[in-house]
């Protein structure tokens, strides 16, 4: 097995991909639902823009989540928060299949979203750490490509087998998968000591710099933006595009793609000239989202621009995770909770105010509008962020592990804002 500290020159270290595997499973429990979103309100008796609060409250776990279980977490040796992180998720998910009450539901989607959040923010410190300075935001690209491959695979499959299975289906299968993935995470993540050198205060005062909270914003706003129109995509392309419902796994397929391409994309030239892409990439998914208004009446065009809004979208998602995690110095872990964090305060805040917009005279069209103007407003953090820069001095995080007794050390590498 590649080492997870030593990589070929040029690679990344097999850590990285184990992690990616991981938030695999994570990203298709989080967006399954928007495929699954009228049979689960059927079955459980609620409206349909009732039933996308099981979006919001796995967001909102998430908000709260991330950053509580990471300083719940934060003096643990990391491949035990991973492996508690992921059997939390599979009882999450079998408690919801077993039950027929929303409440009982909604409940287990914010517990599962906590342990999400747990294993986010301690995954992406791992993968970034272990990648080096000089391929930080590719790792972090591959890492955000497993939850982006749950569009591509998970959450089409998931899609597909619930219209045949009943949603609970999905659900199981999430479950078993998520105890076979703590065994996996077990048997190739490195043991390491209990981290007993790490300080709450460091990680807390990291929080201080302006760059930072730039970098969150910008995570708030794009992902409010794409998921405003994503989790009530369904109808739109049902009811105005006239897609059958049959079809939309294979659309939701081509937002995935667009996701994997776009997360491959921001990862390859986030390292090279992170505000280029990020300020090309966030204008571009405004102006999708707003075309897909009027053109959303044409199956054709609706696939091609549910397909657009994703790779222009999740461009920008590796490379202001990386600057995140990078501006936070020697204190990462909770920084990258707050990343986290930042998108699901995005998808939470998107996805509520795309359900008020469905409910609005504005009906089918609202959240793709909703989603144009939260993408248009990520311009602004983004803009400012490269007016100031984003290079600056940075201090070294060291982890040891158990295995080597070698400290690894992380430094900011030297990205020219451009």
């Amino acid at each position: 097995m590649p080492s997870a500290t030593g990589p070929a020159p040029g690679k990344l270290p097999f850590v990285v991909w184990v992690l990616a595997a991981g938030t695999f499973l994570m990203g298709t429990t989080e967006f399954v639902i928007a495929g699954l979103l009228p049979e689960m309100a059927a079955d459980l008796n609620v409206s349909v823009s009732h039933a996308g609060l099981l979006i919001t409250a796995f967001a909102v776990g998430m908000i709260v989540g991330g950053p509580t279980m990471a300083m719940a977490t934060l003096r643990l040796p990391q491949r035990h928060t991973l492996i508690g992180a992921l059997a939390v998720f599979a009882l999450g998910h079998a408690v919801a299949a077993l039950s027929t009450s929303f409440t009982i539901v909604l409940t287990a989607r914010v517990v599962t979203a906590l342990a999400t959040g747990a294993f986010w923010a301690v995954g992406f410190v791992i993968a970034t750490t272990a990648a080096g300075p000089a391929r930080s935001t590719r790792a972090v690209g591959v890492m955000m490509g497993g939850l982006t491959l749950a569009n591509v695979v998970g959450v089409p499959i998931g899609s597909f087998v619930g219209h045949y299975t009943g949603w609970r289906g999905p659900f199981w299968a999430l479950a078993v998968l998520a105890a076979l993935a703590a065994a996996f995470v077990g048997r190739f993540i490195p043991r390491t000591e209990q981290r007993a050198d790490v300080s709450v205060r460091a990680e807390v005062r990291a929080l201080k710099q302006g760059r930072l909270w730039l970098a969150l914003a910008a995570a708030v706003l794009i992902m409010g933006g794409v998921l405003a129109t994503y989790t009530y995509i369904t109808p739109l392309l049902t009811d105005r595009a006239g897609i059958p419902a049959g079809a939309v796994p294979l659309v939701l397929i081509a937002f995935g793609i667009g996701a994997l391409g776009g997360t491959a994309i921001g990862g390859r030239l986030g390292d090279r000239r992170p505000m280029v892409t990020t300020i090309t990439a966030a204008t571009a998914t405004s102006l999708i989202l707003l075309a897909l208004v009027p053109a959303s009446n044409s199956p054709v065009a609706a696939v091609v621009l549910v397909f657009g809004m994703a790779l222009a979208g999740f461009t920008v998602n590796p490379v202001v995770t990386s600057l995140a995690v990078r501006f936070a110095g020697d204190a990462p872990t909770l920084t990258s909770a707050m990343t986290t964090s930042g998108y699901n305060t995005g998808i939470a805040a998107g996805s509520l105010v795309a359900g008020q917009a469905l409910d609005s005279s504005l009906g089918l069209t609202g959240p793709a509008l909703v989603g144009a103007i939260f993408a248009a407003l990520t311009l602004l953090p983004l803009i400012a962020l490269a007016l100031r820069g984003t290079t600056g001095p940075s201090r070294t995080v060291a982890h040891h592990t158990a295995d080597t007794h070698e400290s690894q050390t992380v430094g900011t590498p030297a990205t020219t804002a451009h």
